[in-house]
């Protein structure tokens, strides 16, 4: 399964005062484009909390490898990298103009609204089995 691609650009509100992408700012490009995956792969967020379960991200390791800047055309891309039974890990990339500029491996758990683990809906196994060499 190819990645799936998120374009973004930068926007003044993203940049501090130095006009470089503020750090934290990287974890709302991927959480967009996570969603955005999410929302691809057939899974309806909100029909899940209606029906008691839940997304959490349990874990975040980040890389800034390179600055971005105001005004600067990037792509997020987003791959899943395993799925372990409630849980299942994405690799994010941030590029600009194919360069790597931020790269995480984000850990996202399947908990119902009483903070238990849940099953993970189906799209994400099947998305698991075509990743599969």
């Amino acid at each position: 399964m190819t990645p799936h691609r998120w374009p973004l650009r930068v926007y003044y509100e993203d940049v501090d005062l130095a006009g470089i992408v503020y750090y934290a700012n990287y974890l709302r490009f991927v959480e967009r484009a996570r969603s955005e995956m999410i929302r691809e792969v057939g899974i309806d967020q909100a029909a899940m909390r209606r029906d008691g379960s839940v997304f959490a991200v349990r874990r975040v390791e980040a890389d800034y490898l390179r600055p971005a800047r105001y005004d600067d055309e990037l792509v997020v891309e987003t791959a899943l990298a395993d799925v372990m039974g409630a849980r299942f890990m994405l690799d994010q990339t941030v590029l600009r103009d194919g360069e790597r500029l931020f790269a995480a491996r984000v850990q996202i758990v399947c908990i119902g609204l009483d903070g238990r683990p849940r099953r993970l809906p189906d799209a994400i196994t099947r998305m698991a089995v075509l990743s599969s060499p």
